[in-house]
């Protein structure tokens, strides 16, 4: 079905869930999509779906409504009056939490009070929580007051059989400084230090979009020969990643991390921010200091960094498993649909 289809009518009635989910897809959303679910449309971004009135206008065109948390603009749009209306609706309302934190937005200020704000209504609202860790689930529950169910993160990638990846090298994207990361040039210093110390050298990943707005200190850095300089592509990411001992995830806070998840398909090692709950997602994972509102520890930066160098290479993760591991989710997802949406039918 496209995104000019219409709804399947009658969909539940043959055994197949009509699920809209917010944002529709996404390499997430794909991998843990049930067969046999019907991925109700129309595409768009903000999802029309997080509109009051496009919600009450075709409620009935769905069985269920999943709405992912971690992204700002849902979080802007989600709170009491959404939430209210899907309760006024009768529409079953199943989340996931993948961010407890606004890891592109800086802390303090008014977006904290957004999240949480959003966060306790649509939490209140629903009918089902999922999260990915065990310690995401008890934040959930001790901030809350809701038991979420932990599911892990399926598969986002799929390893180049043909790239391999060099002893060594350590990878660290950046963009334009941000809130999540202030200061680039000094988060690069520190991973360069501890790649250095490690033996090893570092390279900064630009997507094609950003390098103009490279930091001027990381520009100086690669024009002295001490840093590389990979722009990419999109595309590309996933074959960046794969070429890497060591990739660096900079954000100073967070709560889940798909990247790392790719490194855990292609067999890179993770120097990742111990805020959070990045190391429950995989325990190949080596933490340094970052704190929401202080910032990266560039001292424990270039000790991880160091420190994961002379761990062993590892090989990407065995596909097999990861296959068996989406159709385990997937089927949660499905026993997940199926209860909310068959307690909505005999309401």
């Amino acid at each position: 079905m496209t995104s000019a289809d219409p709804p399947e009518r009658g969909a539940l009635a043959e055994g197949r869930t009509r699920v809209a989910t917010v944002p529709h897809a996404g390499p997430y959303q794909d991998a843990v999509l049930p067969t046999g679910v019907v991925r109700v449309g129309p595409t768009g971004d903000p999802s029309p779906w997080l509109d009051v009135s496009y919600l009450t206008e075709h409620a009935a065109d769905i069985d269920v409504l999943h709405l992912h948390t971690g992204y700002s603009h849902v979080a802007e749009m989600a709170g009491q009056c959404w939430t209210e209306t899907v309760r006024r609706l009768g529409l079953p309302l199943v989340v996931t939490v993948h961010q407890l934190r606004a890891p592109s937005h800086p802390a303090g200020a008014r977006w904290d009070a957004v999240m949480d704000a959003h966060l306790e209504a649509v939490l209140a609202t629903a009918e089902v929580v999922l999260t990915l860790t065990r310690g995401a689930a008890d934040e959930i529950a001790a901030r809350f007051g809701r038991t979420a169910i932990v599911v892990a993160h399926p598969s986002v990638a799929v390893p180049d059989p043909d790239l391999g990846s060099e002893r060594g090298l350590v990878g660290v994207r950046l963009g334009p400084a941000s809130s999540a990361v202030p200061d680039p040039g000094e988060l690069v210093r520190a991973a360069l230090s501890g790649a250095v110390s490690g033996g090893g050298r570092l390279r900064v990943l630009v997507d094609a979009v950003d390098v103009l707005d490279l930091d001027p200190a990381v520009r100086d850095l690669v024009a002295s020969g001490a840093v590389e300089l990979a722009v990419h592509l999109p595309a590309g990411w996933t074959a960046e990643l794969q070429q890497l001992h060591v990739a660096v995830l900079p954000e100073r806070c967070g709560t889940h991390s798909r990247d790392l998840e790719i490194c855990r398909d292609v067999g890179t090692r993770v120097v990742a921010p111990g805020c959070g709950w990045l190391a429950d997602q995989w325990s190949e994972v080596v933490s340094y200091g970052a704190h929401e509102r202080n910032g990266v520890d560039p001292v424990s930066l270039s000790a991880a960094v160091s420190v994961a160098l002379t761990r062993p290479m590892l090989r990407p993760a065995d596909r097999a498993w990861r296959a068996e591991q989406r159709t385990a989710v997937r089927q949660v997802h499905a026993d997940v649909y199926a209860q909310v949406a068959g307690d909505r039918s005999w309401a």
